[in-house]
């Protein structure tokens, strides 16, 4: 892959200097190779991806807990159909299902109904996850899916019934998303970015880890501490001693052994 560096915005006085980090593919490349690399794909689709801190599960070492199953038991009743892009249509009473739970959930005019068939249009929505309950036949939610089997399941975007009985129905549709793919015997699913407290509910599955920008890693320590880290510190993360010293001996010469990224300049 070739790497792009997209200069941000500076605060010269603290010496930060930042770039976002993009991807693109080179001939024989799968999109699986660059999401292992660390990277999300755009919303343009499959032809630029970008570097963040992003949560997947190995699916491998997943194995319910009591709490999951818990999560799944809530759900009975409830029916899940894998079903390709192209054998779902977007009526008009699904597209107003979906535009009400945006609206309730990223606030008024965020996803406008342009935006919405671009998303279930895009080359980032290959299948859907579709819910519905069994005794009425009444769809109560549906999830965007990339898949690349085995290697990568991507769970993009869900909406759902935010009135259901189940209070817990966003987090069954994760759950069921996770466990359904572990029996489909992929390697990991992607859960998409982690930059807040209010998503560490993605880390409740055995097997998550984080991308922290040179490595994939397992330790949930790591990942809270970079979320309580103090927005107005003034040396970036790498720079902090307390982290380095806490997950990596203080040694810069271990992170950088352990970076996914190898760059031999021409």
């Amino acid at each position: 892959m070739k790497l792009l560096f997209s200069e941000a915005q500076a605060d010269y006085g603290r010496y930060l200097y930042p770039y976002v980090v993009w991807a693109l593919p080179e001939a024989g490349e799968a999109p699986a190779d660059i999401f292992n690399a660390g990277f999300l794909p755009s919303a343009r689709g499959l032809e630029q991806f970008y570097l963040c801190r992003h949560l997947r599960v190995s699916l491998a070492q997943f194995k319910p807990s009591s709490e999951n199953r818990r999560i799944l038991r809530k759900g009975e009743g409830l029916t899940m159909k894998l079903v390709p892009r192209t054998g779902f249509e977007l009526t008009p009473a699904r597209q107003e299902f979906c535009l009400k739970y945006a609206e309730a959930r990223y606030g008024a005019g965020v996803m406008p109904p342009e935006r919405l068939e671009l998303l279930f249009n895009s080359p980032l929505a290959t299948h859907l996850l579709v819910f519905t309950e069994a005794a009425t036949g009444v769809e109560v939610g549906v999830a965007l899916l990339y898949l690349e089997a085995p290697r990568v399941a991507f769970y993009r975007y869900s909406f759902f019934d935010l009135n259901h009985p189940n209070r817990s129905l966003g987090l069954f549709l994760m759950t069921t998303a996770v466990n359904y793919f572990k029996e489909q015997k992929f390697t990991h699913l992607y859960l998409g970015t982690c930059y807040s407290e209010k998503a560490l509910y993605k880390t409740q599955f055995a097997g998550v880890e984080f991308f922290n920008g040179f490595r994939w890693s397992p330790n949930m320590n790591e990942l809270k501490f970079a979320l309580r880290r103090d927005p107005n510190a003034t040396s970036h993360l790498l720079e902090t001693v307390a982290y380095r010293q806490e997950f990596y001996a203080g040694d810069l010469q271990k992170i950088a052994s352990a970076s996914a990224f190898n760059v031999t300049l021409k």
